[in-house]
C-alpha cells in the first residue's frame, strides 16, 4: 500500500477528532456505523448501475460503485485507525493473513 496513505488516514482522524463534540467512546462506536453507512451506499448504487429499480431506472453508473466502495474503504481505514494507533501494521498483517490462507 502506498506510503502516503496511512499518514493522510492518520489525518483525517486527528481532523475528526478536533471536529467531533462525541465522546471517544461515541467517536469509536459512529466510525464503527460510518461503515455500514457507506456499505448501503455501494448497493443503492449498485442497484441503479443495474436499474435494479423500474421506477428509477439507470440512476447511478459503475463508476458511482466504484467511488463508494472507496468510501467504504476510506471509512474502514478511518474506523480503524481510531481504534489503534498502529493501524496500518494490523491492516498489513491482516492481509497477509488471508493471502496466505487464500493462496496457500
Amino acid at each position: 500500500m502506498n506510503d502516503e496513505i496511512w499518514p493522510k488516514i492518520h489525518q483525517l482522524v486527528q481532523w475528526l477528532d478536533e471536529k467531533d463534540n462525541a465522546t471517544p467512546a461515541q467517536a469509536r462506536l459512529l466510525r464503527l456505523l460510518k461503515v455500514q453507512e457507506e456499505v448501503g451506499e455501494v448497493a443503492q448504487a449498485a442497484m441503479g448501475a443495474v436499474s435494479a429499480n423500474p421506477r428509477k431506472g439507470r440512476s447511478h453508473t459503475w463508476e458511482d460503485v466504484q467511488n463508494e466502495l472507496c468510501d467504504v474503504m476510506l471509512s474502514s481505514m478511518v474506523a480503524l485507525a481510531t481504534l489503534t494507533p498502529d493501524a496500518a501494521k494490523v491492516f498489513e498483517e491482516r492481509v497477509r493473513i488471508i493471502t496466505d490462507r487464500s493462496l496457500a
